[in-house]
């Protein structure tokens, strides 16, 4: 197990991913410079830093955005195009534990789509967790699911707080 944990949304570009973080949040959040407190369960908190637009939709390198962040807990949109593979590579290489919901479909996808990209083989190289989710549902579900692991990852290693 990792000391740092990367929780991603994976999909096409208007799938749901920033709905879902939003949905968790509780109302509309952005990319911030700095970590943020998420309620996870009335009163108990985890510093989160979240990264709402992914990197491959603002052409970034993870890299120059993460590195200096020390939150243990990262919350990032990632956009099912080539570059992906680029964050991946970071993050694995980075010693994260990733978690990872796949919208797929997404909302505004006709369809379900096949992974033409391998990234499903290249998330499951590394400590990590797969769930594929429709983005055409209500985004509660899987919100909390992403709520619970999230909060079973840090009460393990003590970084819930009160809020």
């Amino acid at each position: 197990m990792g000391d740092r944990l990367f929780v991603a949304v994976l999909g096409n570009r208007n799938s749901g991913k920033s709905t879902t973080w939003n949905t968790l949040f509780g109302r509309t959040v952005k990319t911030g410079k700095q970590s943020r407190s998420l309620e996870l369960r009335p009163g108990e908190c985890v510093e989160v830093f979240l990264v709402s637009g992914s990197f491959e939709e603002r052409n970034l390198y993870a890299g120059d955005v993460l590195e200096d962040q020390t939150s243990r807990i990262v919350l990032c949109s990632m956009q099912y195009t080539e570059d992906v593979a680029k964050t991946l590579d970071y993050v694995k290489e980075k010693g994260f534990d990733i978690y990872v919901h796949w919208l797929n479909p997404g909302y505004s996808d006709p369809g379900e789509n096949w992974d033409r990209l391998g990234l499903v083989n290249r998330i499951l190289d590394a400590p990590s967790a797969l769930a594929v989710r429709s983005g055409k549902v209500s985004a509660a579900g899987r919100v909390q699911e992403l709520r619970e692991f999230i909060y079973g990852w840090a009460v393990y290693r003590g970084l819930i707080f009160k809020c």
